[in-house]
């Protein structure tokens, strides 16, 4: 049987300093709250939301033990991770990655947990005693940031599973009509359809957008789709860093050390007694983004010279 292998740290915080300006008069739990940790994971986002978490609470003058393990990306790890984490009274669980939020969730039916790292709200169930932070900003947002960076191109191309991701790209619909924009939504029901709806986009879309999608949006298809945008000169939006390098033009990205503070208040709101209910799941409420000017240079666009400075990092 395979050995049980737990990364664990207590991080105990004793601050007594007095609350930090615009907090003045809320009440801040006086007995040391314990508060035990599941990472999904240790790679850098997982830390800096952590990192993150910590600061906050340490800023606010709340005395907490946080209890963390890590699950090291292994799911057989959880059921003794849980138990480990419950081996004295939690006032709350926050959780990091999917694969914690899963096993907290499944092994635990009465602690509040907060959730981050997760892409949506439906990832989270209907657990009664769960909130967070989840990834997946709203696609309204989404276009407007395209107006922004895209100003003159008005017909959105995006291609999605209708399994995955009918509901957003519906939500998505309404949101241009009401920019004046139009979306050209096109199915794939199986990857043999891919590159055929990929080259229908040619006629269709001035950008295409790339929907967080396990069936359109992979490592595997990432080729195709540049190669597709270079040869027609159509800019894809893509789901992060690594695509914008690889050749999209920009791509949207959280800020994972004030995801860890936006979870840190919800978690002071629950010391103080608010109820999960009052507290629903939000987006990251900090935008951060990457261009590639290479890309830009190709298609032939002008990013304007503001929107350059603002971004974390320009490919050049």
């Amino acid at each position: 049987m395979k050995s049980f292998i737990v990364r664990r740290s207590v991080v105990v915080l004793f601050v007594v300093l007095a609350l930090m300006p615009g907090c003045a008069g809320a009440a801040v739990p006086e007995k040391e709250s314990r508060i035990g940790v599941l990472l999904s994971q240790d790679a850098g986002p997982y830390q800096e939301t952590l990192d993150g978490f910590k600061r906050y609470l340490e800023q606010q003058g709340v005395r907490v033990r946080l209890e963390v393990v890590s699950l090291q990306g292994d799911a057989a790890q959880a059921g003794a991770a849980m138990q480990q984490l419950r081996a004295q009274p939690l006032n709350l669980l926050f959780t990091l990655g999917s694969l914690a939020t899963q096993s907290a969730v499944r092994e635990n039916s009465s602690t509040p947990i907060i959730a981050s790292l997760i892409l949506k709200k439906t990832d989270l169930g209907n657990a009664p005693n769960v909130t967070g932070v989840v990834l997946q900003f709203p696609v309204e947002l989404e276009l407007r940031w395209m107006q922004r960076l895209l100003p003159g191109q008005h017909n959105v191309g995006v291609l999605y599973n209708p399994s995955e991701n009918q509901q957003r790209i519906d939500d998505a619909a309404e949101a241009a009509k009401t920019l004046g924009l139009t979306l050209q939504a096109r199915k794939v029901e199986s990857p043999r359809d891919l590159p055929d709806e990929l080259e229908s986009m040619a006629q269709r879309a001035d950008v295409l957008w790339g929907l967080a999608d396990q069936m359109i949006m992979t490592p595997q298809t990432a080729k195709p789709i540049l190669l597709f945008s270079f040869r027609n000169r159509i800019p894809v939006v893509g789901l992060s860093q690594s695509w914008v390098k690889a050749g999209a033009l920009y791509a949207l990205d959280r800020d994972y050390g004030d995801i860890g503070m936006q979870c840190g208040e919800m978690a002071l709101k629950l010391l103080r007694g608010t109820p999960v209910s009052a507290l629903p799941p939000t987006p990251p409420r900090k935008v951060t983004y990457s261009i590639n000017l290479k890309t830009a240079t190709h298609m032939k666009l002008d990013i304007p010279k503001a929107l350059i400075q603002g971004a974390r990092e320009v490919i050049e």
